[in-house]
């Protein structure tokens, strides 16, 4: 996201000495939404995807579908993309994403919020290939995301079979949810989390 602090001045590069239409957006932006563009997301969803995202980061430029078109033609890119099987084994976890330059000290002084999205992901164990992709703000739990991520997997007409996660994803809905769709969850619990640092605290004793 470092096209987001240097926008303008990409820009004002890009647009020196050019002649017609000035770029309305610089080309790392591009570079981004080509790898998603590959990794996961169809073109007609791209525009949609970057409104959701603006409402986390409100300086970012929504560009139209148009716009996104015409500029990836136009980017000499190449990023291996196989096919996915139908029977999928997957992974879900979350990232959390500074959209903001606010300091640590105006953030203490002030009170202000840092500015941090999330950024929910799926994954094919398999083949590592992105699934779903879902933002929040960072005060949605990771757990809340697991439905959400599966059923964008599902929607594609893939078969999930099992899914990875830890103990942030260890809720009674959650294991609920993935047995009614005959899931197998392979989740840490929060029961193994507390062992695990039990016995991890006894090694330090030792």
């Amino acid at each position: 996201m470092d096209f987001l602090e240097n926008w303008n001045e990409e820009l004002n590069k890009m647009n020196s000495g050019k002649a017609g239409r000035p770029f309305k957006f610089p080309q790392t932006f591009m570079h981004f939404l080509a790898f998603l563009h590959v990794a996961f997301l169809p073109l007609r969803q791209m525009e949609g995807f970057l409104r959701k995202l603006s409402e986390y980061i409100p300086r970012l430029k929504v560009a139209d579908y148009s716009t996104i078109c015409k500029r990836l033609r136009k980017l000499d890119f190449e990023l291996p993309y196989g096919s996915l099987g139908e029977d999928l084994v997957v992974a879900v976890d979350s990232s959390g994403m500074k959209v903001t330059s606010r300091g640590e000290w105006i953030r203490h002084k002030w009170k202000t919020r840092m500015g941090w999205i999330k950024v929910h992901i799926a994954v094919d164990v398999k083949t590592k290939h992105l699934l779903a992709l879902e933002i929040t703000d960072e005060r949605t739990g990771d757990g809340k995301m697991l439905k959400p991520l599966i059923e964008d997997v599902k929607e594609r007409g893939k078969n999930v079979t099992m899914v990875y996660a830890d103990g942030g994803y260890d809720s009674r809905e959650n294991f609920n949810y993935l047995a009614g769709n005959d899931i197998e969850p392979v989740i840490k619990t929060r029961r193994m989390l507390q062992r695990e640092l039990e016995v991890h605290h006894l090694e330090l004793k030792k």
